[in-house]
This record gives structure tokens, sequence and C-alpha cells, in this order.
């Protein structure tokens, strides 16, 4: 776990958080512009539609599972 550390601190154990995490940034950027393919608009419209549609699925088959329960106690 890493701790805040006041003033300098020449250790080896001390880190430069905001270098790190800046070339964390650069790196997550440059895989980003890398993964981008041709089909990339094509996939995310449907992550963002399975996104969407998910929970309401869900809740859908949910009903109709509940539902279908239902009718067959009541026609038995």
């Amino acid at each position: 776990m890493n701790t805040f550390k006041f003033g300098t601190d020449p250790s080896p154990a001390h880190a430069d958080f905001v270098s790190t995490d800046a070339a964390e940034l650069a790196s997550h950027m440059d895989h980003c512009a890398s993964s981008h393919s041709r089909f990339f608009f094509v996939h995310s419209a449907l992550q963002s539609a399975h996104g969407a549609l998910s929970p309401r699925i869900v809740t859908v088959a949910v009903l109709a599972t509940l539902g279908l329960g239902l009718a067959l106690i009541i026609l038995a």
C-alpha cells in the first residue's frame, strides 16, 4: 500500500505519482487509439444498446417466467 509522504524523500520507495499517472494515461490513450478498427462504431453501438436493454430484458424475462408459472398453476 502506498502512503503519502510529506517533503522530499530520497528513498527508492518514494514514488512520483504525477509522472506515473501521466505515463499510465499516455499508455491507455495509445492503446485506445490503436484499438479503433473499422468496426469500432458498430461495436460501440452494440455495447450501448446492450447496456440500455439488458436491465429491461432481465425484468421482462422474470415477469414472463412468473406469468407462465402462474398460468400453469391456474390451468393445473
